[in-house]
């Protein structure tokens, strides 16, 4: 039985797509896996208990076998941590301990690591310690932020020693790719850092659904109601004149655009070019001809009680965040894995081939 941590040095950095891709392919390989993840920090209630959300998720999307508080064995919330802050006990290595063991007869069992290496220390089950403990073979995922992610990568190799097994190089933009691949790739791999995927930054995957977006304003949608689990690729200020925001309109697909309620010549503009949804802030209504030209093409129109400024801040402050639980990027997750990820190599480095 393998343990295979997939960590990295920051977060967000694209850990539980790589993991659910993974698992994917070891089942479609015939190879039995399990799935834990130690340090959960979306609290989900289900049967009377507490579990974390993604967790939950890739248990159902890898038809794991053990029980959700085996996978989710910790979640943090501030009620712990406010016991943390008052002295009372919080080790939770012994808890997380037990779910480990509860998992046996597996060919691999992966181990979703937290934020970073070290996130989760102060309850005694950060993934440095968990690593070592399990003497885990650890795929560090490290999101593309030009040279200084080789730094972080060979960090990562130092900290880790001989529980390094190589890297996946995550969201490399595309003007960034042919650098990637024939410059720091092959740096990497001379210097016994191997690179199993240098995976491109995928719209799909980094996208956020409209439903999303609205349950993070707390928003009341007006109308089109269908279009909520549209994919938002990227986000549009409306507080420039109408030309200007037309003409930006224009070049920028599968937006939402986030206006004053007041601004309906910016709102028949952002309905006339390829928006998926109206965000309107500062006031609950907007007019009539609005809501008729929304429900001619189908998108959505929400209401927020912030201003536009509290909103774009809102949205900055989770957009990393987003989360797997979407079939179509499960899909798209499976696709990318086939073509870029070096499976093989994979399978030979945990004799599983």
């Amino acid at each position: 039985m393998h343990y295979l941590y997939i960590s990295s040095m920051s977060g967000y950095s694209g850990k539980s797509l790589i993991t659910l891709g993974l698992g994917l392919l070891f089942r479609e390989k015939g190879l039995s896996i399990g799935y834990i993840k130690p340090y959960g920090r979306i609290p989900l209630k289900q049967d009377g208990g507490l579990i974390d959300a993604d967790a939950e998720f890739m248990r159902k999307a890898l038809e794991i076998s053990e029980p959700a508080e085996v996978v989710s064995p910790f979640v943090a919330t501030p009620e712990l941590r406010n016991s943390l802050l008052k002295g009372l006990p919080s080790d939770r290595f012994a808890d997380v301990r037990r779910a480990f063991d509860a998992i046996s007869g597996k060919d691999v069992i992966l181990v979703g690591g937290a934020a970073d290496l070290y996130e989760g220390a102060t309850f005694g089950i950060n993934s440095l310690k968990l690593i070592r403990h399990l003497d885990a073979r650890t795929l560090v995922v490290e999101p593309w932020n030009g040279d200084s992610s080789i730094d972080s990568i060979a960090g990562a190799r130092e900290l880790l020693g001989s529980n390094f097994m190589g890297v996946v190089i995550n969201k490399v933009p595309q003007a960034a790719h042919d650098y990637v691949k024939h410059v720091v790739r092959p740096f990497l791999e001379k210097g016994g850092m191997p690179v199993y995927a240098a995976l491109h930054r995928d719209i799909l995957l980094d996208s956020i659904t409209v439903r999303q977006l609205n349950e993070i304003l707390d928003g009341r949608v007006i109308c089109c109601e269908e279009g909520l689990d549209e994919f938002i690729d990227s986000f549009s200020i409306g507080a420039m004149d109408v030309d200007s925001a037309l003409k930006y309109f224009r070049r920028t697909p599968n937006k939402a655009v986030i206006t004053g309620a007041h601004r309906a010549d910016i709102q028949i503009a952002a309905l006339e070019t390829s928006t998926k949804c109206i965000i309107l802030t500062g006031g609950p209504y907007t007019s009539d001809v609005i809501i008729g030209k929304a429900k001619m093409t189908g998108t959505p129109v929400i209401s927020v009680h912030y201003d536009t400024y509290s909103t774009v801040e809102k949205i900055e402050a989770v957009l990393g965040k987003i989360r797997i639980r979407e079939q179509k990027k499960v899909t798209k997750t499976k696709e990318i894995m086939d073509k870029e990820f070096d499976f093989t190599r994979l399978l030979k480095e945990l004799k599983l081939r």
